[in-house]
């Protein structure tokens, strides 16, 4: 009769077991889901901080508030947003302070979606700019998107302690300050030089010619042209299928795009040079020599602490039958407040100044080119010294394609931050294993030696 009995209550346990575990199991795969969102998000706009700070500006002229906030803020901001999403995404995949954790998680993930509802509904922005320049999402998807998270974020903060711990609360605080610490030396490094990965189309070892092809039947733009006519004093809009008769008089057209068609990756790529007003855009990009572009969207905020090494390449590409151009969106006057700091003789081209934020990020920066191929990309703060341009570019290394590949870059990032943390989470784990088996053995030895303890219990 005992044992139909327990075997009852165990029957009756055991669904309710498997909702335990398959609870558990949801918890934790929102937890993944979110924290490797926010790790690879932070990441790529923290080693880009001028292309987030960039796109904050996007949004303050979407809302009219351009010119509001100096650069300086709008950085810093770039740099802390990136470093918050960042440590949120590892806090969560650790587990570390879940009901704190999970709360800002949800926070962050409201504010997120209800600006990409904006962004659903106003389009003010094409590219959100949640992934940097590494994955570019629409509007729609951005909202979608978002709207996943939410419902993982909701559910991450309604069971935080489903959550699996990876490191004990004793020593969450290395894992924290050492994920605070690496994110923003990632981005004031990537500010000094230039972003460690560059997925922008004027990457290292890209093409300007090929970027700016349109591949054979590719789409092509569509637009729908609506035309007010009037006749009698009554003013209608016609399209080309349903276009009236002659005795309508032509007012005025609207034309809008249905469709953009495919859009190369390098688009509005152009140079005029500034002394005579020619497009050299084709002497530049098909030069069989090395061709030297000295890239500086606003010469009245580029850095000129550098200026000296700048004239010395110059001579350098002089003396080598290189040619050398300043390339920047700022007027006349600009260039002529830069020669005047700089001593600069170089000549200078106008670029349209989005082009040149996208190029580089750096003001200035300095690109090589050859026949149109990007060879190399220096900031204004790592120029190349001159001691090591002795030589031809053709027989310097500086002439030849870097050979660090995108896999070493990676491994480099997982030695300097994913290894230090599971060497933490390993030995944390071993310290919480041997503390359990030293309970265990404290335990046992108490009832060994006081068995009556044991009957009692």
């Amino acid at each position: 009769m005992k044992d139909s009995k327990e075997k009852a209550t165990a029957n009756k346990s055991l669904p309710s077991n498997k909702t335990s575990v398959l609870h558990r199991l949801i918890v934790n795969l929102c937890r993944f889901v979110v924290a490797l969102t926010f790790i690879f998000s932070g990441y790529v706009k923290a080693i880009d901080p001028l292309g987030t700070q960039y796109k904050i500006q996007d949004y303050l002229t979407a809302m009219n508030l351009s010119g509001l906030l100096p650069d300086i803020i709008t950085l810093a901001t770039a740099v802390i947003l990136a470093a918050i999403e960042f440590c949120l995404g590892v806090f969560l995949l650790l587990a570390m302070h879940r009901r704190i954790t999970t709360r800002i998680t949800f926070l962050f993930m409201v504010f997120m979606t209800i600006v990409s509802m904006w962004l659903w509904i106003a389009n003010p922005i094409s590219d959100c700019g949640c992934f940097g320049d590494a994955v570019h999402l629409t509007n729609g998807q951005t909202f979608l998107k978002n709207i996943i998270l939410l419902t993982c974020s909701v559910i991450l903060m309604l069971y935080p302690t489903k959550m699996v711990i990876l490191v004990s609360k004793t020593n969450q605080w290395i894992a924290m300050h050492y994920s605070l610490l690496f994110i923003v030396i990632s981005s004031i490094w990537s500010l000094y030089t230039l972003p460690r990965f560059d997925f922008r189309p004027y990457h290292i070892g890209a093409n300007i010619p090929q970027g700016m092809e349109i591949p054979e039947g590719a789409p092509q733009p569509e637009f729908s042209t609506t035309f007010i006519l009037e006749k009698d004093g009554v003013r209608k809009r016609f399209t080309l299928d349903d276009y009236p008769d002659s005795t309508w008089t032509f007012i005025d057209s609207e034309t809008e795009t249905i469709s953009e068609g495919y859009v190369p990756p390098i688009h509005d790529f152009s140079i005029t040079a500034m002394d005579s007003g020619d497009d050299i855009t084709d002497q530049v990009i098909n030069d069989p020599n090395y061709v030297f572009l000295l890239v500086a969207p606003h010469l009245e905020k580029a850095s000129d602490s550098n200026f000296g090494e700048i004239d010395q390449l110059y001579e350098y590409a002089l003396e080598n039958h290189y040619a050398f151009y300043g390339l920047t969106a700022s007027d006349e006057s600009g260039v002529a407040q830069w020669r005047e700091m700089t001593g600069a003789e170089y000549p200078f081209c106008n670029v349209d100044e989005t082009t040149l934020k996208t190029m580089i990020r750096s003001n200035p920066g300095l690109m090589l080119l050859k026949e149109g191929t990007i060879i190399r990309k220096w900031s204004h703060n790592r120029l190349p010294d001159i001691s090591e341009l002795k030589k031809p570019l053709d027989q310097s290394p500086l002439g030849q394609m870097p050979t660090t590949t995108v896999a070493q870059k990676i491994v480099v990032v997982l030695l300097w931050f994913a290894l230090p943390l599971l060497v933490l989470i390993l030995a944390d784990r071993l310290w919480a294993w041997t503390k359990w088996l030293k309970k265990r053995k404290r335990y046992y030895n108490i009832y060994k030696h006081h068995p009556q303890q044991k009957e009692d219990q």
